[in-house]
């Protein structure tokens, strides 16, 4: 009977120890600004940035944009976090990575260019360092014959 007892206590213990990770969430269009919470155990807030998104590059786009207007007010923040149709978009010095999870892996998506801006990681064309320089163009057309 007691050995029960303990097992019961020792799975009540490890089950309250599981804390339900935060998901990000599904609504279609929206792009949503990810508020860190600020005390440990509590979920972080979402903000509605944009809505009718069609993709989540264009949510990411907004969260940028964001960004830079809060820079440019005096902020001092810049890494963001986003959620887009249960992902996560998350907005740092080298560019935009999607994930699942907000301690997950990430998908490398969109890197900064030499100036800053946004753009699809092989369109950046690179020096010998592999820093950025610019986007590359796109390439010339045939002359019609």
């Amino acid at each position: 009977m007691r050995g029960a007892v303990a097992v019961a206590i020792l799975a009540a213990v490890a089950l309250s120890g599981c804390a339900r990770e935060f998901e990000p969430p599904f609504d279609p269009g929206v792009c949503y600004y990810v508020v860190p919470s600020e005390t440990r155990g509590e979920e972080p807030r979402l903000n509605v940035v944009a809505r009718d998104q069609p993709q989540i590059e264009l949510c990411a786009a907004r969260l940028e944009e964001m960004r830079v207007r809060f820079l440019r007010m005096g902020g001092s923040n810049r890494e963001i976090i986003g959620a887009y149709q249960g992902q996560f978009i998350f907005i740092d010095q080298q560019g935009v990575k999607f994930g699942r999870s907000l301690t997950g892996a990430r998908f490398f998506a969109l890197a900064r260019t030499g100036d800053g801006r946004l753009a699809v990681p092989g369109a950046i064309v690179r020096d010998e360092d592999g820093r950025p320089l610019a986007v590359a163009e796109n390439p010339p057309t045939a002359p019609a014959q």
